[in-house]
């Protein structure tokens, strides 16, 4: 399930659906808290698939429901922070994205509860217990970052046989920074069993991208895998530019 319709639908089926008519009849007017890692422009489709779910489950703006937004604009630090901005302001739901936006929320609050979409491992990451059996105040959905990325280093073997060295970006050093190292062991464990070697590069800012990849042109690596995590994916346009502009010739 992509984003989109997890935000649309699964999302606010946890917190509206049994609310739907109780809302109607109260004129209780409801608060969602969004937390968001990066930026408004770079979430408006899923923000806007967030709107129309709503609506067709009975909540609107101006009506019935108030959406309190934060965005850390790709600073980390400050989530912390804002997820206590929203828990200040006794929201009814927290709804985050990816890992650290979920950490920070499950940090402030034990009470409230916390809607993450796509999140790379949450169990990895220490978020929940299970998938089957969360557990706590968070529930929301993985993208399986460790199984998809193996299977796409499987793929690129199928695709290019004759590959043996494999660049990873990765975003060590943030929010994201332990889990990311557990799942780039586990990349490197599964590229060996395929007789591949990976060159692990960290990427802090968007102003790594071309250092990257001029290194990975100069040690000649073969294929580049992207993890999923929150600090790349915002920069995967960029990156895929910038792929094609150093690609050998």
């Amino acid at each position: 399930m992509n984003r989109r319709a997890f935000i649309g639908g699964v999302a606010f089926g946890v917190f509206a659906a049994p609310l739907a008519i109780r809302a109607q009849q109260t004129g209780k007017v409801y608060r969602i808290g969004f937390l968001g890692s990066v930026n408004a422009s770079s979430w408006a489709s899923q923000i806007a698939a967030m709107r129309q779910g709503l609506r067709e489950l009975g909540y609107e703006e101006g009506r019935n429901l108030v959406i309190e937004y934060r965005w850390a604009e790709e600073h980390y630090d400050r989530l912390p922070r804002l997820a206590a901005e929203l828990v200040s302001l006794k929201v009814d739901v927290i709804v985050t994205h990816g890992t650290p936006g979920s950490r920070a929320a499950k940090q402030a609050t034990m009470t409230i509860p916390i809607v993450m979409a796509a999140a790379g491992d949450p169990v990895r990451s220490g978020l929940v217990a299970s998938l089957a059996r969360p557990g706590g105040n968070l529930t929301g959905n993985s993208i399986l970052e460790v199984d998809l990325t193996v299977k796409r280093l499987e793929l690129v073997k199928e695709v290019v046989p004759n590959v043996t060295r494999v660049g990873l970006f990765y975003a060590p050093g943030t929010q994201v920074g332990p889990a990311a190292e557990g799942r780039a062991g586990a990349v490197e464990d599964a590229a060996r069993s395929l007789g591949m070697q990976i060159h692990r590069f960290g990427i802090l800012e968007s102003s790594d991208l071309a250092s990257a990849l001029a290194a990975m042109v100069k040690e000649r690596t073969d294929a580049l895998l992207v993890g999923l995590d929150a600090p790349l994916v915002s920069h995967y346009g960029e990156i895929a530019r910038l792929a094609v502009q150093h690609r050998p010739q």
